[in-house]
C-alpha cells in the first residue's frame, strides 16, 4: 500500500490532471463558440459598413497565436484592455490561454471598447462565456463594456487629473486589433491624437499609441497591425513615441498577405508585435515567421535589439529580419553606399493626376498632344508607346498642362504600386527618348521617375540604374523593410546605390533589348565581386531554392507541396549546398532532424524543433507517395514511426536531378515522366481503379477511394437501411469532387437553400417515415459533431421546416474513444463495426431530435 502522503498526492495529482483536461476542453469550446459569433456578425455586417469603421475581425487562429505571445502570468490581479473589441475574439483567446496556465491570477478585470452598437450584443455573449470559463478555472472575472469612442475616452483618461489619481488603475495587459482607417488632417480624431503628442495619418497607430500610454510600467502589449508603421516618413512620429516607452520583445510575420485575414481583402502585410512598457530595451528580439496563424512550421530568428532599431537612426526604422539569408541580403547591400544626392539624381512622383486633367486627356496621340505614360506602358525593361488600351495615351499640350510635363529625355520609371502577391516589388524601366518623337512627355501619378534637376539622364546611366533597381538583391532588400504594396519616392530616396561609375559600367552591358532576370543578377554579382563581397551570396541561395521549387513543379507535385519547405527538404535529401552544381547531388540516409539542421546551416532557414512533424506530414509523406524517396533502405524492418527512421532519394530520381541545368535536362525529364507518370496523373488513375461504388436512387455512382469515403459507403449501405429505411438520400459528400450526389430541389422543398460549397455535413438523409432530416458526419481524420460544429449546422439549416437529427459516424470504437470528450450533447453516434447499435448523448431514445 501507498503511505498516506503518497496516496493523497496521487489522488490530488489525478484530480489535477482531470481538472486541467476539463479546462482545456472547455477552453477549446469557448474559442469555437466565440469564433461562430465572429462569423455570424461578419456575415450580417456589410463589407462597406466594416470598411467605414476600419473593421477586420480577428479569426480564432490569429487570436490564439496573439494570446500565446504574452509572458506567463505572475500577478495576483490582471487588468486587460481591448481598445477595439469587436465580438471579443481576442479577449476570449486571452481568457482561454490564462485559464490553461498552472499559475493563475486570483482576479481578472477586463475593459472592452466597441463603438459599433451592432456588435455590443455579441461582445456581451463573449464576455459571459469568458466569465463561465474563469469560474471553472477559479478566477474572479469583472468586465466593463464601453460603447464609446476609444480615442476620445483615452484622451480623458490620460489627463493628469485622472491618470495620476491613485484610484485610477492602469492596465497590466493590452491585446489589440486596431481599426485600419486613414484620418483627415482636419478631423476631430486627428486633433485628439495631437493632444496626446502624436501626429499620424492612420487610426491604427493612434489606437496603438493610446493603448501603450494606458499601460502601467511593465505592462504587456500584443497587437496585430499593418507592417507599414515600421518604416517611412508618415509614421516617424508614432515610432518615436512608441519605441520611446515600449521595448520590443517579439515580432511575428506572415509569409502571405492573404492568410492572416483571409475572410477580408487585406492588401497590407500584417505583423504581430509583443512589447513591454519599459525604458530598458531587451538584449535580443525574437522574429518568428509562418505562412498562416495555424501553420506550425514556424521559422525563428533572434537578433540584437540594436539590429532591429538602430540606436542612431533618426527615422527609428524597425528592421524586421526573419532569417540569416535576410541578414546576408542586408550585408550585401552595405557595399552600396551612395545616396541619390551623392549621385546628383532625384526621384519624383509623376505629375499627371488623370482625373484632375480629364478635359485634356486623349485616348490616342493627336495633333497638339504629348505622350502620357501609365504603368501599363512599362514592358520588358523599356516603355512601350503608344499602346492599344482603354487608358488615355496622350495629353493636350496647353498652357494649363505645361507644369505637368517634363522634357522628352531619358529617364528611369518605377511603378508606385505592386499588385497583390506580385513576384517583384520594384519594377523599373528605361524611358528612351529616342523611341518617341516629341518635345515633352507626361508621367502619370502612379509612376516615379528618376531625373537630374528636372532633366533626363545619360542613356547608359539610365540602363544601369534600371538594371540595379530590377535586381533580385534590391527586391529582397526592399521587401524586408517595406510592408505595403507601394513603392514611394521616399522609399527610393532612402535606398543606397552603387557609384555613378559602377552604374554606367552595368549600363554598358545593356543594349536595345533589356537583359533577363538572371543576366541582371549576374551584372549585380559582378559589382559585388569588385567589392570582394561575394561569399555566401544570398542571391545564389535564393536561386537554388527557386530551382528546387521549379523541379517540384515539373515533377507534378500538388500545390500544397509547392513551397519553400518542400524545396529545402529536397535539397537536404540531395545534400546539395547553394554553390554545388546539380551534378554533385548525392543520396545520403537522412532523418527529419538532420534535414532541418541542413536547412539552417546551409540555407539560413531555422525552424522551431517542434515543427519536425510538419515536414514529415506535409512534405516527406508526399515525396514517398510520388516515389521520389524510399524509407529505411538500411533496415527495411524498421518501423516507419521509429525515431531512427531515415529517408533516401530514389536512384532513378537522383540520376534525373543530376542533369538539371544541363542540356540533357529536358530529355531526361521527358524520359522519366514517360516511365513514371506525374503524381497528378498517377493519383487520378489509381483513384479511378479503386473508386467505391454506391447505389443512389437506383443509379450506380462512385466515391473516391480511401479516407472518409470508406465510412460513407457503410453509412449508405448499413446505417441508412437500418435506421432510416425508405429514406431519401439528399446529399453525399466526396473528398475529390466536394459532393457525389446533391438533390438540391428536395432540400429546397424542406425550406432550406444552402451553398453546396459551404460546410455541408458528409451525408444528409430525409427520414420520410418520421419526417426528420438526418445530418451525418463521417469521422476518419476530421472531428465529430462538437458544440461548434453543432451550432454551424443549426445555422446552416436554420430555415428547415422539420426536426433535425445529428449523427457522428466512426469506423471503430477505438476511433470513437479519441473524440468522446468532444461530442456535442443531444446528438447520436454510430460505429460501423457495431452497425446494429446507436449511442445517444443525453436522451431517452436512440435517435431523437433536439429543440431548434
Amino acid at each position: 500500500m501507498f503511505p498516506s502522503s503518497s496516496r493523497e498526492f496521487t489522488e490530488n495529482h489525478h484530480k489535477s490532471l482531470k481538472f486541467n483536461s476539463l479546462v482545456k476542453h472547455s477552453t477549446r469550446n469557448l474559442l469555437h463558440e466565440v469564433d461562430l459569433l465572429r462569423i455570424a456578425a461578419s456575415l450580417k455586417l456589410e463589407q462597406k459598413h466594416k470598411g467605414t469603421l476600419g473593421q477586420f475581425f480577428t479569426p480564432a487562429s490569429v487570436a490564439e497565436l496573439m494570446a500565446g505571445m504574452f509572458n506567463k502570468p505572475n500577478l495576483p490581479r490582471i487588468s486587460l484592455l481591448d481598445a477595439g473589441a469587436g465580438v471579443g475574439s481576442l479577449i476570449a483567446a486571452f481568457v482561454g490561454n490564462l485559464c490553461q496556465q498552472q499559475q493563475r491570477p486570483a482576479s481578472l478585470d477586463i475593459v472592452a471598447y466597441e463603438i459599433d452598437p451592432f456588435l455590443i450584443k455579441y461582445l456581451h455573449q463573449t464576455l459571459e462565456l469568458c466569465a463561465r470559463e474563469c469560474q471553472l478555472a477559479g478566477i474572479s472575472l469583472n468586465y466593463h463594456i464601453r460603447n464609446q469612442d476609444f480615442i476620445q475616452d483615452a484622451v480623458r483618461l490620460l489627463q493628469p487629473s485622472v491618470f495620476d489619481n491613485p484610484d485610477h488603475s492602469r492596465f497590466t495587459h493590452a491585446i489589440l486589433n486596431p481599426p485600419y482607417l486613414k484620418i483627415n488632417a482636419q478631423s476631430q480624431v486627428r486633433g485628439l491624437l495631437r493632444s496626446l503628442g502624436l501626429e499620424t495619418s492612420n487610426l491604427y497607430t493612434g489606437f496603438m499609441a493610446a493603448t501603450a500610454q494606458l499601460l502601467q510600467p511593465g505592462g504587456e502589449f500584443v497587437a496585430i497591425s499593418p507592417r507599414s508603421f515600421c518604416n517611412g516618413p508618415y509614421f516617424k512620429d508614432f515610432r518615436r513615441m512608441f519605441l520611446g516607452m515600449m521595448a520590443l520583445d517579439q515580432i511575428h510575420l506572415f509569409e502571405s498577405r492573404q492568410e492572416a485575414f483571409n475572410d477580408d481583402e487585406v492588401l497590407q502585410e500584417t505583423i504581430i508585435i509583443h512589447a513591454v512598457k519599459q525604458k530598458q530595451k531587451f538584449d535580443r528580439v525574437f522574429i518568428t515567421t509562418s505562412s498562416s496563424a495555424d501553420d506550425d512550421f514556424v521559422m525563428t530568428n533572434s537578433l540584437a535589439y540594436a539590429e532591429i532599431v538602430h540606436p542612431h537612426d533618426a527615422q527609428q526604422f524597425i528592421h524586421i529580419i526573419p532569417d540569416t539569408l535576410s541578414q546576408q541580403v542586408i550585408q550585401q547591400m552595405t557595399n552600396f553606399t551612395c545616396t541619390l544626392k551623392d549621385l546628383r539624381l532625384t526621384v519624383s512622383t509623376g505629375r499627371v493626376v488623370d482625373f484632375r486633367a480629364k478635359e485634356y486627356l486623349r485616348l490616342i496621340p493627336e495633333k497638339s498632344t504629348v505622350p502620357l505614360i501609365y504603368p501599363l506602358n512599362l514592358s520588358a525593361g523599356y516603355v512601350e508607346y503608344p499602346k492599344v488600351t482603354k487608358k488615355h495615351q496622350a495629353l493636350v499640350y496647353a498652357e494649363e498642362t505645361i507644369s505637368l510635363l517634363v522634357p522628352n529625355e531619358h529617364y528611369v520609371l518605377t511603378k508606385r504600386f505592386s499588385s497583390k502577391e506580385e513576384k517583384k516589388r520594384v519594377v523599373a524601366v528605361v524611358y528612351d527618348a529616342d523611341r518617341v518623337n516629341c518635345d515633352w512627355v507626361g508621367f502619370e501619378n502612379h509612376l516615379n521617375y528618376f531625373h537630374q534637376d528636372g532633366k533626363g539622364l545619360d542613356i547608359t546611366l539610365a540602363r544601369g540604374l534600371a538594371a540595379y533597381l530590377n535586381s533580385s538583391l534590391v527586391d529582397a532588400f526592399f521587401r524586408l523593410f517595406n510592408g505595403h504594396t507601394q513603392v514611394n519616392a521616399t522609399d527610393l530616396r532612402n535606398l543606397k546605390y552603387p557609384t555613378i561609375e559602377q552604374l554606367i559600367n552595368v549600363g554598358l552591358s545593356i543594349g536595345e533589348h533589356f537583359p533577363s532576370q538572371q543576366e541582371i543578377d549576374q551584372l549585380v554579382q559582378e559589382l559585388l565581386r569588385m567589392t570582394n563581397q561575394f561569399d555566401n551570396n544570398p542571391l545564389i541561395i535564393k536561386a537554388r531554392i527557386d530551382e528546387a521549387l521549379q523541379i517540384l513543379v515539373e515533377l507534378g507535385l500538388p500545390r500544397a507541396q509547392l513551397n519553400e519547405r518542400s524545396a529545402l527538404t529536397l535539397l537536404a535529401l540531395l545534400d546539395l549546398k547553394p554553390n554545388d552544381p546539380w551534378s554533385a547531388a548525392a543520396s545520403p540516409l537522412i532523418g527529419i532532424t538532420p534535414m532541418m539542421e541542413f536547412m539552417a546551416q546551409h540555407y539560413g532557414k531555422s525552424y522551431k524543433p517542434n515543427t519536425r512533424e510538419t515536414v514529415r506530414r506535409q512534405t516527406v509523406h508526399q515525396f514517398l507517395d510520388a516515389a521520389l524517396i524510399i524509407t529505411n533502405p538500411d533496415a527495411p524492418e524498421r518501423p516507419i514511426n521509429s525515431p531512427k527512421t531515415v529517408y533516401q532519394i530514389e536512384e532513378s530520381v537522383l540520376e534525373l536531378l543530376r542533369t538539371y541545368g544541363s542540356s540533357e535536362w529536358e530529355k531526361s525529364i521527358r524520359t522519366y515522366l514517360s516511365s513514371v507518370e506525374t503524381l497528378k496523373q498517377r493519383y487520378a488513375q489509381e483513384r479511378e481503379l479503386s473508386r467505391i461504388p454506391v447505389v443512389i436512387e437506383g443509379e450506380v455512382k462512385t466515391l473516391s477511394p480511401g479516407g472518409q469515403n470508406v465510412l460513407i459507403e457503410k453509412i449508405i449501405n448499413e446505417f441508412a437501411q437500418r435506421f432510416t429505411p425508405g429514406g431519401r438520400l439528399i446529399y453525399i459528400g466526396d473528398t475529390d469532387e466536394k459532393f457525389a450526389h446533391f438533390n438540391e430541389l428536395a432540400l429546397q422543398d424542406l425550406g432550406v437553400t444552402v451553398d453546396a460549397h459551404g460546410k455541408m455535413p458528409d451525408v444528409i438523409i430525409h427520414h420520410l417515415k418520421n419526417n426528420w432530416l438526418v445530418l451525418i458526419e463521417a469521422v476518419t481524420s476530421h472531428g465529430p459533431i462538437n458544440p461548434k460544429r453543432k451550432k454551424e449546422l443549426q445555422s446552416l439549416f436554420a430555415e428547415i421546416k422539420i426536426p433535425l437529427v445529428m449523427v457522428t459516424a466512426f469506423l471503430s470504437r477505438k476511433a470513437m474513444v479519441e473524440y468522446l470528450a468532444d461530442i456535442a450533447w443531444d446528438t447520436d453516434v454510430w460505429v460501423a463495426e457495431d452497425a446494429t447499435h446507436l449511442i445517444h448523448f443525453n436522451g431517452e431514445y436512440l435517435l431523437q431530435t433536439y429543440k431548434v
